[in-house]
């Protein structure tokens, strides 16, 4: 495995510039080498406004589409059609702008009652374009960092985090309550190349202790994507690297001696 040091950028549209760039090269790449580039992309702001670049003629005219497969990291349990939706994101910033065969495009189908059921189904269909292998070799995983450390849906104290055979695999979040589909450690770790994505002077904290040689208790599930024989390479904007030098403890907020107090004093 090659971890690659964090590269700060000016800011958010260098960061998206810079993932398109590597998307493009890897495909081309890819594509060369073993006539076809399989990339899992993330949802979220920060990736979205990749894949509108991948989307213009300038970057999209250099993929050869015809060859290339999309695939997911991870979807809320929502049909494609909801605003939340990382498949429907992808399809109405990239993927229905550009010529890429609409089969070549995967994902878990959300929404249900059994988010279980579409995480296997996903899995099967995984399965599918990578034959007989005990896990997948994507070409390029698009990755981002939650505050929290969490990765794709793989979130801190959730039984996601244990699973060590599937592909994909349906996580229970009790904080929010609600399901998440993921792909798995062994699938995430099995890639050729991750990119994390990370902007916002707000990730900067998690950013110094994932990335960087600020302590912390413990492993943060971002923490925890280490490839078997891949690399990991981070893109940060200048506002999240900022504290990438911090050497020292995260600062804990003083307790609150009045717990009482705000509610006590609030006009009725």
């Amino acid at each position: 495995m090659t971890r690659e040091l964090p590269v700060p950028l000016l800011d958010a549209d260098a960061v998206a510039e810079a993932a398109a760039e590597v998307f493009v090269a890897a495909a081309n790449a890819a594509v060369e080498r073993s006539g076809r580039f399989v990339a899992a992309l993330a949802g979220g702001s920060t990736p979205s406004a990749t894949y509108a670049r991948l989307a213009t003629d300038a970057f999209a005219s250099r993929i050869p589409w015809e060859s290339v497969w999309i695939a997911f990291g991870d979807e809320r349990n929502v049909p494609p059609d909801h605003e939340a939706s990382n498949v429907g994101m992808a399809h109405e910033t990239l993927l229905d702008k550009v010529p890429i065969p609409p089969e070549q495009i995967l994902g878990p189908v959300g929404g249900g009652p059994q988010p279980a059921r579409a995480a296997w189904f996903y899995e099967e269909a995984l399965k599918e374009l990578f034959p007989g292998v005990a896990f997948p070799r994507f070409d390029l995983v698009f990755l981002g960092l939650g505050e929290d450390g969490h990765t794709a849906s793989l979130f801190p104290g959730t039984g996601a985090l244990s699973e060590h055979e599937k592909w994909v695999t349906a996580n229970w979040l009790a904080a929010t309550e609600e399901w998440r589909i993921t792909l798995t450690y062994p699938t995430i770790n099995h890639a050729s190349l991750i990119l994390f994505l990370v902007i916002g002077r707000s990730k900067a904290p998690i950013v110094a202790e994932v990335f960087g040689r600020a302590p912390h208790d413990g492993l943060y599930p971002a923490e925890r994507v280490d490839p078997v024989d891949g690399t990991v390479e981070v893109f940060l904007d200048r506002e999240a690297a900022a504290e990438l030098d911090r050497v020292d403890p995260r600062p804990k907020s003083p307790p609150d001696e009045f717990p009482g107090r705000a509610a006590a004093e609030s006009p009725r």
